[in-house]
C-alpha cells in the first residue's frame, strides 16, 4: 500500500509517468480532478505537506505543453484547489485553537514544523501567507496559524488569492514554456530542482535579512 502510494506521487512529477496516468486511470476531468486533490490536500490538510507542490505544478505545465492537458483550465482549477486548500486550513485553525502546540511528535507530525512557521509568521505577518506559496512546510501550517491568530478572513483571502494565483501561474507557465527544451527534458531532475530552489530563493532572502537586522539590534543594544 505504501509502496503504491509512493509510486503515485512519484509519476506526479515524471512527465511520461504522469502523460500515462492521464491517458489510462485518470483520463479526463478525473485527472484534472486528481490534480486538484492533490493541490487543495497540500495547504488544506495538515498531513499534507508530504504531497509534491512546485515540482507538481511544473510537471504539469510540462504535460500541458505537450498537448494533453488544457493549460488554461489547469491554471482556473488549480488556483481554485490552492485557495480552497488555505481556506479549508484557515477554518480550522480557527476552530481547533492552539491545541496544535500541544500534538505529540509522531512519524508525519513535528512540532517544529508548526514552531517554524509560527516565527515566519509573527515576523512577517499576513504576507506570510504569499511568502508561504513558495515554501515548502511553511505553506501547510501557514494558513492554519493565521486562523489560530484569528486574522480576519477577507484579509486572509485577499493575501491567498495572491499568493495562489501567482504560484500556481509562475510555475505552470514555466513548465508549459520549457517541457519541450531538449536541455530540459534531458535533465528533469536537475530542472525540477532548480526549480524549488528558485521558488524559495525569495524566502531565504527575507530570512537573511532578517537575521541581519536582529544581528544589529544585539549589537547596538550589547554596545549601549
Amino acid at each position: 500500500m505504501i509502496q503504491a502510494v509512493i509510486d503515485f506521487l512519484r509519476s506526479l512529477t515524471n512527465p511520461e509517468r504522469l502523460i500515462q496516468l492521464l491517458s489510462t486511470l485518470l483520463s479526463g476531468w478525473l485527472g484534472y480532478l486528481a490534480l486538484c486533490g492533490v493541490v487543495f490536500s497540500e495547504t488544506g490538510l495538515l498531513l499534507g505537506f508530504f504531497l509534491p507542490g512546485d515540482s507538481l505544478l511544473f510537471t504539469v505545465g510540462v504535460v500541458a505543453g505537450a498537448g494533453q492537458l488544457n493549460i488554461v483550465l489547469v491554471n482556473v482549477a488549480l488556483m481554485a484547489a490552492a485557495m480552497a486548500g488555505d481556506s479549508s486550513n484557515y477554518f480550522l485553525g480557527r476552530r481547533t485553537g492552539p491545541r496544535i502546540f500541544s500534538r505529540p511528535d509522531s512519524r508525519l507530525f513535528k512540532q517544529e514544523y508548526v514552531t517554524r512557521t509560527k516565527a515566519f509568521y509573527e515576523r512577517y505577518g499576513g504576507k506570510t501567507i504569499i511568502f508561504a506559496r513558495f515554501a515548502p512546510i511553511i505553506r501547510t501550517f501557514a494558513p492554519f496559524l493565521a486562523g489560530v491568530g484569528g486574522m480576519p478572513y477577507l484579509r486572509f483571502l485577499s493575501f491567498s488569492v495572491f499568493g495562489s494565483t501567482g504560484w500556481v501561474f509562475l510555475l505552470t507557465m514555466l513548465g508549459y514554456g520549457l517541457g519541450n527544451v531538449p536541455f530540459v527534458r534531458r535533465n528533469f531532475d536537475i530542472a525540477i530542482l532548480t526549480i524549488v530552489f528558485v521558488s524559495l530563493l525569495p524566502t531565504f532572502i527575507e530570512v537573511v535579512k532578517a537575521r541581519r537586522s536582529s544581528a544589529r539590534a544585539a549589537h547596538q543594544a550589547g554596545g549601549e
